[in-house]
C-alpha cells in the first residue's frame, strides 16, 4: 500500500490550504529492505544518521539502512523528554543532513524534535504499530515534568514494514490500538467545540480520521489472529491520524479528553500521587473508556448548567504543586471556555448529544478491548481506581483545549 500524502496538499473545502511535509508512506512486508531506494526517490542526500534504541537495533538486525552514522540509545529510562533529546543531540554530528528514526514512539519524538532543532528532514521507519505520531509535525514531550506539545518536523517519507510491525510484542500493538480508538473522543470534543464556539473545523480531516478509526476497531478480532491485512489497517490508521495532524498543524483532531487524562498521569502532579510505567497508548486507551463512560452518562442525565468559570491559582496549586503550577496557570491563563454560558450549552445540548452518539458505547468498546487484551482499567496501568474523580476533574487543565470534560466544571452541583 502507498499513501500519496501530497494529494492532501492545497485548498480544501473547509476554506483552508493544507500543506503536507510527508511525500508518501509505504506500508508493505519487506519494504525496509528498500529504504535506501526510497530515500533516493524523495531526494534526500548528504550525511545521514540513523537513530535506534538497542531493542529496535537488534529487531532490525539484517535490515539496517546504509548511513554515515548509527546512534543506538539505551532503552532503559529512555523517554521523549528533555533528557532523551539532550542525549541524542550530543551524539548527532553538526554536519548531519538528514536523520532516520527506526523504532516506535519515543525514538520518533526524539528524532523529530532533534531534526527540528537542526533544521533538517527525517525519515520515519516504525517498527511497531504503537502510536499515532509517526507522521505528526508535533512532538509530545515531557519537559521539566510538564507534558506539552512542541513544534517539530514531520517525516519526509514513512517506510512501515509489515513484516516487522506484525511481529512486534503484542503490548505495543495494543498500545497503538488504544491510541487509535481514542480518536472517537478527540473528534467528538473537536466537533463539540466547533458547535459551541465556532472553533475551526475541517470535515475532510474529521472524516479521514473517523473512517480510519472505524476500520481499526472493526479489525480487532483479525489483529488478534495475526492477520497481516488487519495490521495494515492498524498502521494505516495510525499514519492517517498523523497526516491529519499534519494537515491541521496541531493535534486537535487526535487528542481530546482521553489524552489529557493520559498526560495528567504522565506529569505525576504532587496532589495526584501516581506513577505509571504504562505506554502512552495504554494510558490513552484507559482514558478513552473513562471519557466514553462519562460522556454517555452526561447525555443520558438531566443536567443544569452554570456559566463556565475559570479555575483559580490556589485550586491549581493544590493539585500541581510548586513544580508544575506556574506552567499550568500559564497554560490556562486565556481559558478557551471562558464566555460559554449556561444558556449557550442548553441551546446546543441536543446537538452535543448527537455528537456523543458518534462515540461507541462503553460496552461496545470494552468488548473490543477484551478481544485483544487491551488494558482497560486504571488498575491495569498501576493507578488506583480511587484516583478516577481527580483524573476527570483536573485533566482538562493540562491543555487549554475545549472538551466536554472541561465543561463539566459548569454543571450545577459539581462546582469545584
Amino acid at each position: 500500500m502507498i499513501i500519496d500524502s501530497k494529494q492532501y496538499n492545497g485548498k480544501c473545502t473547509c476554506g483552508h490550504e493544507h500543506k503536507m511535509t510527508t511525500d508518501f508512506c509505504i506500508i508493505e512486508s519487506g519494504c525496509l529492505v528498500n529504504v535506501d531506494e526510497y530515500i533516493k526517490k524523495c531526494g534526500l542526500k548528504g550525511f545521514s544518521v540513523a537513530i535506534y534504541d538497542e531493542n529496535t537495533y537488534k529487531a532490525t538486525n539484517r535490515l539496517h539502512p546504509k548511513v554515515d552514522k548509527e546512534i543506538i540509545l539505551p532503552p532503559e529510562n529512555l523517554h521523549a523528554d528533555n533528557h532523551g533529546v539532550a542525549l541524542a543531540l550530543e551524539l548527532i554530528p553538526e554536519d548531519c543532513d538528514y536523520m532516520i528514526a527506526i523504532g516506535s514512539g519515543t525514538i520518533h519524538d526524539i528524532t523529530r524534535y532533534c531534526a527540528y532543532e537542526k533544521g533538517i528532514p527525517f525519515v520515519s521507519c516504525p517498527t511497531a504499530a504503537s502510536v499515532d505520531g509517526f507522521c505528526s509535525s508535533v512532538a509530545a514531550m515531557t519537559w521539566d515534568g510538564f507534558k506539552k506539545t512542541f513544534e517539530a518536523v514531520a517525516p519526509k517519507i514513512v517506510i512501515a514494514d509489515l513484516g516487522i510491525i506484525s511481529k512486534a510484542p503484542m503490548f505495543l500493538t495494543n498500545s497503538g490500538f488504544g491510541d487509535m480508538i481514542g480518536k472517537f473522543i478527540a473528534l467528538a470534543d473537536w466537533k463539540i467545540a466547533h458547535t459551541l464556539t465556532n472553533e475551526y473545523f475541517c470535515t475532510t480531516i474529521h472524516d479521514m480520521t473517523m473512517n480510519a478509526t472505524k476500520a481499526v476497531i472493526e479489525s480487532a478480532e483479525a489483529i488478534k489472529d495475526g492477520n497481516i491485512t488487519a495490521y495494515e489497517k492498524l498502521i494505516y490508521g495510525l499514519l492517517m491520524s498523523g497526516l491529519a495532524m499534519q494537515m491541521l498543524g496541531n493535534s486537535r483532531c487526535a487528542s481530546g479528553a482521553e489524552h489529557h487524562i493520559s498526560h495528567l498521569i504522565e506529569m505525576q502532579p504532587e496532589g495526584l500521587d501516581v506513577k505509571s510505567a504504562a505506554l502512552h497508548g495504554e494510558k490513552v486507551g484507559v482514558g478513552t473508556l473513562i471519557a466514553c463512560r462519562e460522556y454517555h452518562r452526561l447525555k443520558d442525565s438531566t443536567l443544569k448548567w452554570n456559566d463556565y468559570y475559570q479555575a483559580n491559582s490556589d485550586y491549581i496549586k493544590g493539585m500541581f504543586g510548586e513544580t508544575l503550577s506556574d506552567a499550568i496557570i500559564a497554560e490556562n491563563s486565556n481559558d478557551c471556555a471562558l464566555g460559554i454560558t449556561a444558556k449557550l450549552i442548553e441551546e446546543k445540548w441536543d446537538k452535543i448529544c448527537n455528537i456523543i452518539d458518534t462515540i461507541p458505547t462503553y460496552s461496545d468498546l470494552i468488548e473490543k478491548y477484551e478481544i485483544l487484551g487491551v488494558k482497560s482499567k486504571l488498575g491495569d496501568i498501576d493507578v488506583s481506581e480511587g484516583k478516577l474523580d481527580a483524573l476527570m476533574e483536573y485533566s482538562p487543565l493540562v491543555r487549554n483545549r475545549l472538551t466536554l470534560m472541561r465543561l463539566c466544571r459548569a454543571i450545577i452541583g459539581e462546582e469545584k
